[in-house]
């Protein structure tokens, strides 16, 4: 019997807002251990929340980017659980009444099909701290409790471990386009909790489901979702049941192991948080944010390749990545090339830095220098076999390509009496082959183009020289 997964995903992304949901702590990646902390965000008694703006209204735009309803009305309701990070003893959540329901996300598989997958809803919570364990210790940082999060929770339309992970990709590029938060997996600013099960082919039933939680890179995503696939059902092939479970990821073994029985809602004895009024959003402040509703990444792909003629690869790549994409709208700013600049951007730039292990925010090649090169090339100032030699000298220093063309002497030489006089000697010092190209062999004109090069040390106008050879052999 052929079996297929049935994958659902809730994915905790955290605001990039400068304080926390219910106070003014600051939000601070890599802070002293339990500095950025006050009387709410540790739960002390008689201490009351007050809920941050920005944070909603962060929350909206990401709703209404994932094609989301949002809700004028929605209440923030506590979940009881104990656990050492949690100082409150409960998560201020959304429970009953979320901010928004009813969304979805398109992906493009590698087959270059297109798939929606809907979103359930979309609230928001606070996070809790961290725990850190070190031999026999344990210790608790609390800088991290009450950070804006919000929860984005799929309806199980998701296939396979691969497709999980492009929408992954995709639900990230769409935060970060929208500004509410850089979605970066290494500083847990997005997390996800996987849902899996199997059924037989063709069948509409669900089958028992497992959870496998806080799985913080893509690559893990995918790796946890195919061992549990596997192991689900190899498990049912050998006559056994699949039990309703928490699982974790080792990614050491690449295995997911029960880690405790899966809670259901009513184990957390959700109730409205008595301390925080209903969230009540006016329709004229929603309109507001729609209307200022930054480009989505759909929307930058369709306009990089009609307004730049760019190859629809070097758009998606641009798409991709944010920061790229702005480096080359940026350069195409100052030189508009968009052609050359997207071919000496992601082909000789990027190798250069990727080569060096520097980040492109730290390139020592800014956009306004990635055009002047392009600029010399296009106008013939030096040829494309020196600019590959400047582009490599302008990442080892940080100088200009005009600095490190008059430094050097690099200038293309365009003078065609001067070609015309390298042309002649050239040839001179080579009779025989001359003489084999004037009975056909026009295969050897490459041959003196690049001693013609060579000669001039790359610095001739190819297209002279050629125009030239050509004069000079056939006359």
């Amino acid at each position: 019997m052929e079996y297929e997964a049935v994958i659902g995903l809730e994915i905790h992304v955290q605001m990039d807002t400068k304080t926390k949901m219910f106070c003014s702590c600051p939000v601070e990646f890599g802070a002293e251990p339990n500095t950025n902390v006050c009387p709410v965000c540790l739960g002390m008694p008689g201490s009351l929340p007050v809920a941050n703006k920005r944070a909603v209204e962060f929350a909206v735009r990401a709703s209404l980017a994932l094609n989301c309803e949002v809700h004028t009305e929605s209440i923030f309701a506590r979940k009881n659980y104990f656990y050492p990070d949690l100082p409150k003893g409960y998560q201020i959540s959304q429970y009953e009444k979320p901010l928004a329901t009813n969304g979805w996300v398109e992906i493009e598989l590698p087959s270059g099909e297109k798939k929606k997958i809907r979103i359930r809803r979309l609230h928001i919570e606070e996070d809790a701290g961290k725990n850190i364990h070190e031999g026999s210790k344990s210790y608790v940082d609390l800088n991290r409790a009450g950070t804006p999060l919000m929860e984005i929770v799929t309806e199980p339309d998701i296939r396979s471990a691969e497709e999980a992970r492009i929408f992954l990709e995709t639900l990230r590029n769409i935060m970060r386009y929208t500004g509410v938060s850089k979605a970066d997996m290494e500083k847990g600013q997005l997390r996800c909790d996987i849902n899996v099960s199997v059924r037989p082919k063709g069948s509409d039933k669900l089958g028992t489901r497992t959870e496998i939680k806080n799985v913080n890179s893509f690559r893990f995503v995918q790796k946890a979702i195919e061992y549990e696939v596997e192991r689900q059902i190899k498990t049912i092939q050998e006559g056994g049941e699949i039990v309703q479970e928490t699982r974790t990821f080792d990614p050491a073994t690449g295995k997911t192991f029960p880690m405790r029985s899966k809670e259901e809602a009513e184990d957390y004895r959700y109730f409205p948080d008595p301390d925080l009024l209903p969230l009540i959003l006016e329709k004229e402040w929603i309109e507001e944010i729609k209307k200022s509703m930054p480009e989505l990444p759909h929307q930058r792909l369709e306009r990089l390749l009609s307004q730049y003629g760019i190859s629809e690869y070097e758009a998606k790549i641009f798409v991709q990545h944010k920061e790229l994409g702005d480096f080359f709208e940026e350069a195409v700013r100052k030189f508009n090339e968009p052609k050359m600049i997207a071919n000496w951007l992601l082909n000789d730039l990027l190798g250069l830095l990727n080569e060096k292990q520097i980040p492109l925010e730290e390139s020592p090649v800014s956009p306004e220098k990635l055009a002047e090169l392009v600029k010399l090339i296009k106008e013939n100032v030096i040829s494309t076999k020196i600019g590959k030699e400047v582009i490599k000298e302008m990442v080892e220093t940080g100088k200009s390509a005009s600095q490190i063309v008059e430094e050097k002497g690099l200038k293309q030489i365009t003078d065609e009496g001067e070609i015309r006089r390298i042309v002649e000697e050239v040839l001179s010092r080579f009779p025989s082959e001359v003489e084999r190209f004037r009975q056909g062999e026009e295969k050897l004109l490459g041959f003196f183009v690049g001693q013609v090069m060579r000669e001039t040390k790359g610095k001739a106008n190819p297209k002279l020289v050629n125009q030239i050879l050509r004069e000079v052999l056939k006359g």
